[in-house]
């Protein structure tokens, strides 16, 4: 007989879903905040440091290569040590790690600060996907991987401008708001509860399933490649403005905002989409939007023109991530959620990275321009939409019975 204190338990309110919203979002708030601030530490360091062109990109972009690595021995200690736990340390050294560079003089000891704090940010994102599946199921489930999608996307929006607005003073301001997460500690430890620890008595009585390794694969490859496609808009869209005569950091930021705002409308979508098309159609759809995005991009002769791919290519982005998540959730059992999550996360950040590589390697390899790269792209995801196309399609006649809603 299994011990009612052992037994799986569901989270009953809201209280728990708004503490593992606010954590999600710690993850875009560490490379939001201070990507304005950029030319400030260039101005800085610029002239003292010899190799300060490849460490200042580095600020921003070093977290995440840091959450792609550190990621999957981050849902090991998750389902080892348990998820509260390491949700709560992460955000200690979060916070103290984040404001550590307020106070540094060196630009190789901030890299290597942020690189730390990445790992940090590797433990926060990894637990509070986990603690999602680990408190809900079934549309509750869905629910909250949307929501997740949605908060980081507005609370990303709001610390820009924070960010951008605190760097006009100083570029060492922004790093000290990183020590607001200390308030949300206290939340943490007293609205989260840990999951059940599945020992081998407890193990024996619950019924645990198998882990679907082909669902696992197939989530993990679409999000890495879906990140790759994604990021082509931060990253390659003011070189492609430039190029068509609009140097305007006004209207450069603008149609990054857009680009966000467009991404926001795909999450809130997202529910709808599903369960009109299913998870298979919705990556038909999502593909689809993101090649016909970057297509009308390497086209774009205006500023309204990039505005228009911008704007399409943002809401196949915004169904993304929830609809790739959804499916690996479902596809891990209780003991192997932490482990299957920190895969998750990993893929997601090593397609961010990936991206410009893979866009460099596009014009090497097809001795193109930037323009040539991004419409091969487009045609690459349009043979993903294809390809899941096929996949929905014989999915239909082999169970012309089964539910969309989980297809």
């Amino acid at each position: 007989m299994v011990d009612q204190n052992t037994m799986p338990r569901q989270a009953t309110g809201r209280r728990e879903g708004a503490v593992i919203l606010l954590g999600s979002s710690l993850t875009i708030v560490g490379s939001v905040m201070v990507a304005p601030i950029l030319p400030k530490l260039g101005a800085e360091f610029g002239p003292v440091e010899p190799n300060a062109g490849l460490l200042i990109p580095l600020v921003v972009t070093g977290p995440a290569l840091a959450i792609a690595l550190c990621a999957p021995l981050a849902g090991w200690l998750a389902d080892r040590f348990g998820r509260k736990n390491l949700l709560v340390l992460a955000t200690l050294l979060y916070a103290l790690l984040g404001a550590v560079p307020a106070l540094l003089n060196d630009l190789n000891a901030i890299v290597g600060m942020r690189l730390l704090f990445g790992c940090a940010e590797a433990a926060i994102m990894t637990c509070c996907a986990t603690l999602i599946a680990d408190y809900w199921r079934g549309e509750e489930r869905f629910k909250y991987v949307n929501y997740q999608v949605v908060t980081i996307g507005v609370m990303g929006a709001l610390f820009f401008v924070i960010g951008g607005v605190l760097g006009e003073h100083s570029w060492r301001t922004p790093f000290y708001l990183y020590l607001l997460p200390l308030l949300l500690i206290p939340a943490m430890l007293k609205i989260l509860w840990e999951p059940v620890r599945h020992t081998p008595q407890v193990a024996e009585e619950l019924p645990q399933g198998q882990v679907n390794k082909l669902a696992l694969l197939v989530g993990y490859l679409l999000i890495f490649c879906g990140m790759v496609l994604v990021l082509i808009i931060a990253v390659q869209t003011p070189a492609l403005l430039v190029s068509i005569g609009i140097t305007s950091s006004t209207l450069i930021g603008m149609a990054a905002g857009f680009g966000l705002l467009s991404t926001l409308v795909g999450s809130l979508l997202w529910p709808v989409m599903r369960r009109l098309l299913g998870i298979r159609g919705c990556n038909v759809l999502l593909l689809s939007l993101i090649a016909l995005g970057l297509w009308l991009l390497s086209n774009a002769q205006s500023y309204n023109a990039v505005l228009l791919g911008v704007f399409i290519h943002g809401i196949g982005a915004g169904l993304l991530v929830p609809n790739a998540m959804a499916p690996v959730m479902n596809a891990l059992t209780p003991r192997t959620l932490g482990r299957g999550m920190g895969g998750f996360t990993s893929c997601l950040y090593l397609g961010q990275f990936v991206s410009p590589l893979a866009v460099a390697a596009m014009i090497a390899t097809l001795d193109t321009d930037l323009r040539g790269a991004i419409s091969a792209l487009a045609l690459a995801s349009l043979a993903g939409a294809c390809l899941w196309l096929l996949a929905q399609l014989h999915a239909s006649r082999s169970a012309p019975s089964s539910p969309t809603s989980v297809s």
